[in-house]
């Protein structure tokens, strides 16, 4: 099943597809892209920053070891990310979450900024087990970009 939705001004489009995973479960898709009126390199100043969590709703801390991030969230625990791919060039950068206290098996994220007529593109990929936290996490996407639409006005 694939879902393909407009939304309002400040989100383009939002997928989410099914993948096959493991016995019993299905890996979630999730897909993002929403135009800033920004320059890439503005929006990217805040995303390529791994210890630059303000634009993260509910995050309390952050600390960042040049591999892991640890943030802490008030009522959700302590979350572990490991940066996989870091490229100024491309302003790409790809994570894991490894450790949570919540069901979450698996994650696997990508963001990546791309110069658009407006000013530039973000797109958010988010690959989640189970399924059943692909909600979540979509919505703590939006909430993302809601708080850099904020920052990157002020």
């Amino acid at each position: 099943m694939r879902a393909h939705c407009r939304r309002d001004a400040f989100f383009d489009t939002v997928n989410t597809q099914p993948l096959e995973a493991k016995e019993g479960t299905h890996e979630m898709a999730i897909e993002i892209k929403h135009e800033f009126s920004a320059t890439p390199e503005a929006l990217w100043d805040i995303l390529g920053t791994p210890d630059r969590v303000d634009w993260v709703p509910g995050v309390e801390s952050c600390s960042f070891d040049g591999e892991v991030r640890s943030l802490v969230l008030p009522g959700a625990g302590a979350i572990k990310e490991r940066i996989l791919k870091h490229d100024d060039e491309t302003r790409t950068l790809e994570y894991s979450c490894f450790e949570s206290p919540g069901g979450l098996e698996s994650h696997h994220a990508r963001v990546q900024i791309m110069a658009s007529e407006v000013g530039c593109r973000l797109v958010w990929q988010a690959s989640v087990i189970p399924a059943s936290i692909e909600p979540f996490i979509e919505g703590s996407m939006r909430g993302c970009i809601e708080r850099l639409e904020t920052i990157l006005r002020s």
